[in-house]
């Protein structure tokens, strides 16, 4: 069982009973767009309530006798308007709404020398399938415990170089959107944890190169890549701050940088949110 004690989630979840909307909570996170979060209240409960949305669990947190709210990533594909996530409580079953609202994402234009890495051969397709197949599991995996911290940690610091969300083109050709945020920092720099977890995967990916991924807890995953170096085992737990890996530019890369994304109900999520530097 995945469980992590840190004081300092206390002091974060300890609230007010009343309306996520009006929460430290949900002033820090709900940003409900494509990409973005969802905090929504479920009210008072004695027992742990557990809540999914498009049929996948969700985070759940409690803030204060026995106040819960579950924290809802949106993906990137949802359409702007109405949302329901459903929720079991003590006092039994319900559906409860949220609405996404609007947020357009600029273009990138990337030019790459290994035209592979646009348009892999056939042999390339068959291990980025394998690879793709592992990276899902584990985006998908769901193990209790309340995160460390839900207000992260950068795990690197220096100037961002990309944003979440942006339309990626890369020879002239879209690809899938960018699913995280990329720091410009020297290769070798100290990659760390934003918050106390277990790692759950690690491997060297055709798209990704090095790579590694931290479960914070209920499906509150980060994703680290293009590393240089990796500094961690599966089934290592890092504390919050702990070192699991080193700057570089493996694989589709144009130079030395810091890829992380975060995962919420297997949906990738501004990681700018929980640093405090999201942009509507």
């Amino acid at each position: 069982m995945l469980r992590f004690i840190a004081p300092i989630i206390a002091l974060l979840l300890a609230l007010p009973a009343h309306a996520a909307s009006d929460s430290y909570i949900a002033r820090l996170l709900n940003k409900p767009v494509p990409g973005g979060v969802a905090v929504v209240d479920l009210g008072p409960s004695a027992q742990t309530p557990k809540a999914s949305y498009q049929g996948k669990p969700v985070l759940v947190v409690k803030q204060q006798d026995a106040h819960w709210v579950a924290i809802i990533g949106v993906p990137l594909t949802i359409k702007p308007g109405n949302q329901q996530i459903t929720a079991k409580t003590a006092s039994g079953t319900h559906t409860l709404p949220f609405t996404v609202g609007n947020k357009a994402y600029p273009e990138q234009h990337i030019t790459l020398k290994n035209q592979r890495q646009v348009n892999p051969n056939p042999a390339d397709l068959k291990r980025i399938d394998i690879e793709l197949a592992e990276q899902i599991r584990a985006y998908r995996s769901f193990s209790p415990g309340t995160p460390s911290n839900l207000q992260l940690d950068k795990p690197v610091n220096g100037p961002l170089s990309s944003k979440f969300g942006v339309r990626r083109f890369f020879n002239g050709e879209e690809r899938n959107p960018h699913a995280g945020l990329d720091f410009a920092v020297p290769a070798g720099t100290p990659i760390k944890s934003p918050a106390a977890g277990k790692v759950i995967l690690t491997g060297n990916y055709f798209f990704n190169g090095n790579t590694v991924f931290v479960d914070h807890g209920q499906g509150f995953i980060s994703m680290f890549c293009h590393m240089s170096k990796i500094d961690v085992k599966v089934g290592d737990v890092v504390p919050r701050g702990g070192v699991v890996g080193r700057v570089g530019s493996t694989s589709r890369a144009t130079g030395p940088h810091m890829h992380w994304n975060i995962s919420l109900n297997d949906a990738r999520v501004d990681p700018a949110i929980f640093i405090g530097e999201f942009q509507p």
